[in-house]
């Protein structure tokens, strides 16, 4: 009896569906809107699993991160100036790598935020990353994680395409001036 009241098959199904998803997802393409700061910005991605991104943003410095899968860089198209970070030295290390996503999925109880979106709450080397799902279909929608100097960073997503071709030569970084 006091099993049965722990138990709850509904949270068990979606975990389940989400992870299912998961599994079968090689890549994502998505616009997005990214606050920080209650500054808002937006764009499009590419994300590859594991490790691989290219986003653009839409302002008009044509901001571009691209992770090869092992560094990040973050460049701005006006002026050919571009920083690199180690991927693991950011959130970043952990989003986009799958199995870590659902090795921890499995161990974590999902909560229901507003009865519109199943969250999970990961926490790996002070790194604090809320991943959200839509509660109806479990596809994710999004994750909010403190950016390099701890500032709220929330990307949201919409539009998203799953397992199209992509382009590899996207996860190419710039070469050294």
């Amino acid at each position: 009896f006091i099993i049965l009241n722990f138990y709850d098959p509904a949270q068990t199904s979606i975990k389940e569906d989400i992870i299912s998803k998961m599994k079968s997802t090689n890549n994502l393409s998505f616009n997005f809107i990214q606050t920080v700061n209650n500054k808002s910005e937006n764009g499009t991605c590419i994300l590859e699993y594991p490790k691989k991104i290219y986003c653009e943003y839409n302002k008009k410095n044509k901001k571009v991160i691209i992770s090869n899968g092992s560094s990040l860089v973050i460049k701005t198209n006006n002026n050919n100036n571009y920083n690199v970070y180690p991927l693991d030295k950011t959130p970043l290390e952990y989003l986009l790598d799958k199995e870590y996503i659902i090795f921890k999925i499995r161990m974590l109880e999902p909560r229901d935020i507003d009865d519109k979106y199943i969250n999970f709450e990961l926490i790996e080397n002070n790194n604090k990353i809320n991943i959200f799902f839509d509660k109806k279909n479990h596809n994710l929608i999004g994750w909010q994680t403190e950016d390099i100097f701890q500032n709220l960073n929330v990307i949201f997503i919409s539009s998203v395409k799953i397992n199209q071709k992509i382009d590899e030569k996207k996860f190419i970084l710039p070469k050294n001036n």
